[in-house]
């Protein structure tokens, strides 16, 4: 993929760099000391890019997550599996571009990819519905995940998406129903299933392809119930809000680690996944290898109890416990003596 060219104002500094390093080894210039002033200049950027990425604020990583050359699930296809076959339609409706489905080959396992795909070009993305899948595309998703356990190959899911189509037609054809399906679904599928979010993982959009054993997040990706702009619209009743929406949400590939609702962070290369695809890449493939070693030889019963417990046990926490006694740090005894007598509850 190209250079990425300026959009994003906190890249600002860097892109300046840039320029001055792509300006000192332009041919034709031989001046012994320029060979010195190019070190010196990928010192200052790898020192400038690393300063920059490592305050990005919610806001600002949600902007990386969109960014427009990032990797979607066509370039991993050909960067880290091989031999794909791509497999269409849903057997009801028609075929989904916004959901990409295929065998491959993630080296020695042959593996069903399913991904999220927005399209490059404004064509591919119309094409795609800027990565928002439709119920088709759903259905087209199980139906090959089914396929994929019917015959013992593991499922790959790369997350990237803003979130379901929203249209009239999606909701006719039973858009939140096909969601569900595919989580209720997924959570018993007798295969190995391994998720990653590689850009934006919106709401019901992202959970319909996102039920696995292993669930992971890129660095510099997000994973949320909406996107920053429509918490924004509903709690502020303007998108003006969304940088504020994005720091209250704490969707970031930091704050789902420390909650325990992502298995591992990605980390991604200096500067993000859209300046260095193939490195991205390289580490994206040795992740999955290595999530497919931990899982696949796991017996077909304790596979799908584990998947089960991980999922049902997010959102429970117990409050104030310790070691001395039951609920808030008291002890039964304590806490029955805490309680209103009857006299004065009656009175």
């Amino acid at each position: 993929m190209d250079t990425p060219a300026p959009g994003l104002a906190f890249e600002q500094p860097i892109f300046e760099i840039e320029q001055q390093l792509r300006a000192l080894e332009q041919p034709g210039n031989e001046d012994p000391a320029r060979e010195e002033e190019i070190r010196r200049v990928r010192r200052e950027l790898a020192q400038v890019t690393r300063e920059v990425y490592s305050r990005l604020s919610p806001w600002e990583i949600v902007q990386v997550a969109r960014h427009k050359n990032r990797p979607y699930t066509a370039d991993y296809v050909s960067l880290v599996f091989d031999d794909f076959f791509e497999l269409h339609g849903d057997r009801r409706f028609g075929d989904d571009r916004a959901i990409l489905t295929g065998f491959a080959k993630l080296g020695e396992h042959k593996v069903l990819l399913v991904g999220h795909q927005k399209g490059r070009t404004y064509k591919e993305r119309s094409a795609c519905y800027f990565g928002c899948a439709h119920p088709e595309g759903y259905r087209k998703a199980l139906l090959k995940m089914q396929m994929a356990a019917k015959y013992g190959l593991p499922v790959i899911c790369l997350i990237d998406t803003p979130g379901a189509y929203p249209g009239i037609g999606a909701e006719e054809r039973g858009q939140s129903q096909a969601i569900a399906e595919n989580m209720f679904e997924m959570s018993r599928l007798p295969t190995p299933i391994v998720c990653v979010v590689i850009g934006e993982g919106g709401s019901g959009g992202a959970l319909g392809i996102g039920v696995g054993d292993r669930v992971a997040m890129l660095q510099y990706s997000y994973y949320s119930v909406i996107s920053p702009e429509g918490c924004a619209g509903i709690l502020w009743k303007s998108h003006a809000f969304a940088e504020q929406a994005a720091k209250s949400l704490r969707f970031t590939s930091k704050d789902l680690a420390e909650f325990g609702l992502v298995d591992d962070v990605i980390e991604e290369p200096l500067g993000g996944a859209h300046r260095q695809p193939q490195q991205m890449a390289a580490r994206l493939k040795v992740y999955l290898q290595r999530a497919l070693r931990e899982i696949i030889g796991l017996p077909r019963e304790e596979l799908l109890r584990q998947r089960y417990q991980k999922f049902r046990t997010m959102g429970v926490f117990l409050e104030g416990l310790q070691d001395s006694g039951g609920a808030n740090g008291h002890s039964e005894d304590e806490a029955e003596s805490k309680k209103p007598s009857a006299s004065r509850t009656s009175s």
